[in-house]
């Protein structure tokens, strides 16, 4: 079964614009890892708004674990998708603990095994030992795995990754993309992620769909996937 069908996707942001998606289609398998490459105002990003729930489409049929989450006259809210999310400026809560930070979406789990699921998920990311720390006592390499920790704990259908390295220095790139893939790989992890830099593609994800260029035959206003591995 596929964990996410999108049938016909169509988007603009005013009715008097053209569609930044255009009868878009698109299925993957439990434990894919694809990107979505392209440049800034490809709709990228959007087509993760409307995965999640952020935004709503003008037409079209969205599936997630085969459930409808939105269609015409179906609309489900973002907390009851089984999506999860890494934002590019990793959206942690400043006055909270690292502990706390992952415990805060685990509100549905019975609070016996709220504790065990936060050292397995900082067990899985290798930072065991920054429980008690904040925010701003992490580096960006250690916030990103933190919001990668918080966002898989409660267990979602699909991980969604919105420009997951911009914040980091190059030096820190490579490294932080090869345990992103590891640690993905490890949890059985689907995961979309938007990035406009090809080597993100190149070292995580099993294929790309290539967005907002003229050379590419399909793109979001099509259905065809370019291939990059």
């Amino acid at each position: 079964m596929s964990i996410v069908e999108i049938e016909g996707l169509t988007f603009s942001f005013s009715r008097k614009e053209a569609p930044i998606i255009n009868g878009f289609s698109f299925s993957m398998e439990k434990g894919e890892i694809v990107g979505i490459l392209g440049q800034s105002g490809s709709g990228k990003s959007t087509l993760l708004r409307l995965i999640s729930g952020l935004e709503m489409p003008m037409k079209g049929t969205i599936k997630i674990a085969g459930t409808t989450v939105v269609s015409e006259g179906v609309f489900i809210h973002p907390e009851e998708r089984g999506v999860g999310m890494v934002f590019q400026d990793y959206a942690l809560f400043p006055h909270m603990t690292v502990k706390d930070n992952i415990l805060f979406g685990l509100s549905r789990l019975p609070r016996k095994q709220r504790k065990s699921r936060v050292d397995e998920m900082l067990e899985l990311v290798q930072m065991e030992s920054f429980e008690k720390r904040y925010p701003h006592e992490l580096s960006g390499g250690q916030q990103q795995r933190i919001a990668l920790a918080r966002a898989l704990a409660p267990k979602p259908n699909i991980l969604l990754m919105d420009e997951p390295f911009s914040n980091l220095d190059a030096d820190l790139k490579e490294s932080i993309r090869e345990e992103l893939g590891i640690i993905l790989k490890k949890a059985d992890m689907t995961c979309i992620m938007v990035t406009h830099d090809r080597k993100d593609v190149e070292a995580i994800c099993d294929y790309s769909i290539v967005v907002g260029q003229s050379n590419v035959p399909n793109d979001l206003n099509g259905n065809k996937i370019h291939t990059i591995k």
